[in-house]
């Protein structure tokens, strides 16, 4: 039997480079949300993976490097420093882009602080005709910073991912495992529904209402008769008119953000699943601590 070997490991990045992505791709299933919008990820969603030859690595997906905008945003970024504090493994993930984002450049100074190793991953490879400009953005990279590897990756095509994996695994070290060996991931059942709602909306609404939105479960519960799952949820938006915009004409918009959730929620829980949405409103709540904290993303 091999020896059992353990890393934690930090996924981290500007906003909108594939984090989730590449982390879902990983694990093989889908745990973190994912949407075009920056910010996204809103809270540290660990998802843990134990390969064959018995080495479980821990990911800690974070949200997106930011300057922030509000309270929520504070707390965002506070979330990152935190991440990379103590983990033995950083996976810094940016896209091909020709200049580097001062964001960026903040990252690779505050995560050579932390003194853990970085890996660099330079997702959505699939993107660029020119593979030249790949290698003169990581020759910029490695300037400012001494990577254990770089890996292109594809998290859209599912390119280089195993070469990622191969190389965060040289970076275990021996330990019992600190979950059990069939464990996804660590986030409570509602969380997950929560977020998976959530993503049905930053994939179908504009501008700024998907920001201002926040999921509560207020009803998670499997009946005793059948195999369904009851699920009641309400959404909280900031400010009326998106209340109405979530809504849609004749409630259309709802309809269709529920059917689109509740497919996902009987794929991942295995089960049938009747799902309840509600929108309410709760003004600025991305500046009243309280709030932010009652819905889990503290």
């Amino acid at each position: 039997m091999d020896e059992s070997r353990v890393a934690f490991i930090a996924i981290v990045g500007c906003p909108n480079v594939g984090k989730s992505s590449i982390l879902n791709r990983l694990l093989g299933e889908k745990i973190a949300i994912v949407s075009p919008k920056p910010q996204t990820t809103r809270t540290g969603i660990t998802g843990v993976l134990t390969t064959p030859d018995n080495v479980q690595l821990i990911f800690t997906d974070t949200p997106g490097f930011h300057k922030p905008k509000n309270k929520l945003g504070e707390i965002m970024v506070h979330t990152v420093d935190e991440s990379v504090s103590g983990v033995d493994v950083c996976l810094f993930v940016v896209e091909p882009e020709k200049e580097l984002r001062a964001a960026e450049l903040e990252l690779l100074r505050r995560l050579k602080a932390a003194k853990a190793p970085v890996v660099l991953a330079v997702n959505k490879t699939d993107a660029v005709k020119d593979k030249a400009e790949i290698a003169l953005l990581i020759l910029k990279l490695t300037k400012e910073c001494d990577f254990e590897a770089v890996v292109p990756v594809s998290a859209l095509k599912n390119e280089g991912i195993d070469e990622l994996l191969d190389e965060l695994k040289k970076l275990s070290a021996p330990s019992m495992h600190f979950f059990p060996d069939d464990t996804l991931t660590d986030q409570p059942e509602r969380v997950i529904a929560a977020e998976l709602i959530r993503e049905k909306m930053l994939l179908r609404l504009d501008k700024e209402v998907p920001h201002g939105v926040a999921v509560a479960i207020e009803r998670f519960s499997e009946r005793d008769d059948a195999d369904i799952l009851d699920i009641d949820a309400v959404i909280y938006c900031e400010k009326e008119s998106h209340k109405g915009i979530i809504i849609g004409k004749g409630g259309a918009m709802l309809k269709a953000i529920s059917t689109a959730a509740r497919k996902d929620l009987e794929r991942f829980f295995e089960i049938q699943v009747n799902l309840k949405c509600w929108v309410k409103v709760k003004e600025d709540w991305r500046n009243r601590e309280g709030l932010i904290h009652n819905f889990g993303l503290d």
